[in-house]
């Protein structure tokens, strides 16, 4: 068996690879594996926002439940095996070297070498398999129908929380493309809740399910009331579920909430046993990191990785929410293929100045240019070299005004904001 560190080297190696999509090498592999993903019950979930916040909360659910919840989510926020959780806790280095190790012995023996995010799709189904889980969360990660994770032939249940603009470049400029993408995670006979309220993307989604004779489910979000949004957690009603407090923060994570509740409701349609205590309990432990994260409370320090549009939207609002019009201190960093173009509009109303930097990672924008564009639009920004140096800038700039940071943008940037937090 290998090492951890030794691992984690041939992971490096096999991301060099870079995204490759289509299913005929990750087939391959789980052939190669017997097939654990069709020895594993299975709730596949795709959409553009939402997925972690619905899957962490859903997990966190049938846990209290008394299942044995596994959960592959991405992208890594510390160590590549936080994408891999069962019951909530990550996995161990030693469990997952063990995993893989078995993965890379298959892999090494295949003609053309499968991606790093085939190979972690791979460890997953093997390891909760090894786990004997009872039920799996498994997100993708691009799309759906050509995301390596959508070689799930018999899902108990495919969701889609919502489909907006994001990744044009790869999955479409329309509300119809990417919901084609997205749908293609719908299989013969298996149900689909769609939690989304976009009449073109449903239009798509809907004409699927009937393609492929599923029982398609909706979100009513009629049923959505009393939201109460604080720095402490998320408060709501949803029809008969009355006063439900959710730990985590954000305007957006009631919607994500109710998406769970339906998906609760299905669940039980098909035989699971889910008691309103353990659906209570879950909801007040749910962790989730890296959304609305709040790490420091003085002054107030909080990471968001909002990474496109729809997600900026709702974390301003949430500042909003918690802090009402006082300004915040911004610091930012984004990958050059989101629509940064629209942040400035967006951000105006919440900062006061904005920090900007260079995530570790190959399609990052640059700090200069993200600052040169905020100060075109009358924001004002200011680059900085390392994101050590923007974050040290930014606390500062905190402490002597008493405004809180929010910290916001890629969720790559969130490994170096823990590991430069002093």
């Amino acid at each position: 068996m290998m090492t951890y560190a030794e691992v984690l080297e041939k992971l490096k190696k096999a991301s060099l690879l870079g995204s490759v999509l289509g299913l005929s090498r990750i087939e391959k592999l789980l052939e190669m594996l017997d097939n654990p993903q069709d020895k594993l019950k299975i709730i596949h979930v795709s959409g553009t926002n939402g997925k972690g916040s619905f899957s962490a909360i859903l997990s966190s659910v049938l846990t209290e439940a008394g299942y044995k919840t596994g959960v592959f989510s991405s992208p890594s926020l510390m160590t590549v095996n936080d994408s891999f959780r069962i019951n909530r806790e990550i996995v161990s280095d030693d469990f997952f070297a063990d995993i893989m190790s078995d993965v890379f012995e298959k892999a090494e023996q295949m003609p053309d070498s499968p991606t790093e995010f085939e190979l972690l799709t791979a460890t997953a189904f093997q390891m909760f398999y090894k786990a004997e889980c009872d039920i799996c969360i498994i997100e993708c990660g691009l799309g759906g129908d050509t995301d390596s994770t959508n070689v799930i032939k018999s899902p108990v249940l495919s969701v889609i929380t919502n489909v907006q603009l994001d990744h044009c470049g790869i999955l479409g400029n329309t509300l119809s493309e990417i919901a084609r993408h997205k749908s293609g995670i719908i299989k013969n006979n298996c149900p689909v809740l769609y939690g989304g309220n976009r009449d073109e993307a449903f239009e798509v989604i809907s004409k699927k399910a009937d393609d492929l004779n599923v029982k398609l489910f909706l979100t009513d979000k009629t049923l959505l009331s009393d939201v109460n949004v604080t720095i402490n957690g998320t408060e709501f009603s949803f029809g008969n579920y009355k006063n439900l407090n959710l730990s985590l923060v954000g305007s957006y994570q009631s919607e994500n909430a109710v998406n769970v509740l339906t998906a609760i409701e299905i669940l039980k349609k098909y035989g699971f046993v889910i008691a309103d205590d353990a659906l209570c309990k879950g909801f007040e432990k749910t962790v989730w990191q890296g959304r609305f994260e709040i790490v420091r409370k003085n002054p107030p320090v909080i990471f968001d990785g909002a990474h496109n549009p729809c997600g900026m939207h709702e974390t301003v609002r949430t500042v909003k929410n918690c802090f009402g019009e006082g300004k915040t201190a911004v610091l930012m960093g984004v990958m050059a293929d989101k629509d940064y173009n629209l942040y400035a509009d967006m951000i105006r109303d919440i900062a006061d100045t904005v920090f900007t930097v260079t995530p570790d990672n190959s399609r990052s924008l640059s700090a200069v240019e993200l600052a040169d564009y905020f100060n075109k639009n009358n924001v004002n920004a200011t680059a900085y070299e390392t994101f050590a140096d923007g974050l040290n800038a930014s606390l500062e700039y905190v402490e002597e005004k008493n405004i809180p940071l929010i910290v916001m943008g890629s969720l790559y940037m969130y490994r170096e904001f823990r590991l430069n937090l002093k």
